[in-house]
């Protein structure tokens, strides 16, 4: 017959994986709770030209102003970023012919974005403060960007890394404006920052990766957890009226 050790050992390994269960369902849990990562929303980058923290700068210049109420920038680093070649950068946009000022305005928005923006928290690269990678650009204003820029030229083959060119087009994301999913380039301050509700939504799901590893983990281990608890209750509990540690009809077939 089966051995009463044997389910003893069963019953002994739910006691010890009962705790480790439980002590990871409440790690899942304060893991997986909704909580945004503050330290994103509302900050500057540690950049050569930005601000320590953001603030109101009501004389930013020209293409700056929607971030006048909330800018990592200042005045002075507004003004330069609309001049053609801007002491910032060390760089003239007509390197490879002149651009059309269509095509020009969206690279100084460009710049605006990355200098004055406190919403890009999500995007910083922790070991290059100063950059920041993949932020989603709304549709609207990369397909706008295309039109205008499509007879100008630059005498660079490829700006960034990353783009699939297999189909003949630069592929990205498809979000459109007032998705709360992509950064607007272009917005009216009088209606509010839209890319605060982006930066929010982006660092709440930084917070939540780990929720499908920490569940997948736990899924594993609970068929032997609920195996080992239950042979213990069914086979070990029991108890027959013989003394054998087994109710008869079972103590029949096991023997």
């Amino acid at each position: 017959c089966l051995p009463q050790l044997h389910l003893q050992g069963h019953k002994d390994m739910a006691r010890r994986l009962t705790p480790l269960l439980l002590l990871l369902l409440a790690w899942t849990a304060s893991m997986c709770s909704a909580r945004n990562r503050v330290d994103l929303l509302n900050v500057c980058m540690d950049a050569k030209h930005h601000k320590t923290k953001p603030g109101p700068e009501d004389k930013l210049h020209d293409q700056c102003t929607p971030w006048r109420k909330n800018a990592c920038c200042s005045h002075n680093t507004s003004q330069e970023l609309h001049k053609d070649p801007s002491l910032l950068y060390n760089f003239n946009l007509d390197h490879c012919g002149k651009i059309e000022p269509a095509c020009k305005r969206h690279f100084i928005q460009d710049n605006c974005l990355y200098e004055c923006s406190p919403n890009l928290g999500p995007w910083i690269q922790e070991l290059a403060q100063g950059r920041f990678l993949d932020v989603p650009l709304c549709k609207e204003d990369c397909q706008q960007w295309w039109e205008d820029c499509r007879t100008s030229y630059t005498c660079k083959s490829n700006w960034h890394k990353g783009w699939d060119w297999s189909s003949g087009e630069g592929l990205g994301v498809n979000y459109s404006r007032g998705s709360g999913r992509c950064i607007q380039m272009w917005f009216d301050p009088a209606q509010g920052n839209p890319n605060e509700e982006v930066a929010r939504f982006s660092a709440l799901a930084l917070s939540m990766w780990p929720c499908p590893l920490a569940w997948l983990l736990l899924l594993s281990l609970l068929p032997y957890v609920l195996s080992a608890w239950l042979c213990g209750q069914l086979c070990w509990g029991w108890k027959s009226r013989e003394g054998s540690g087994f109710p008869v009809g079972v103590k029949k077939i096991l023997t």
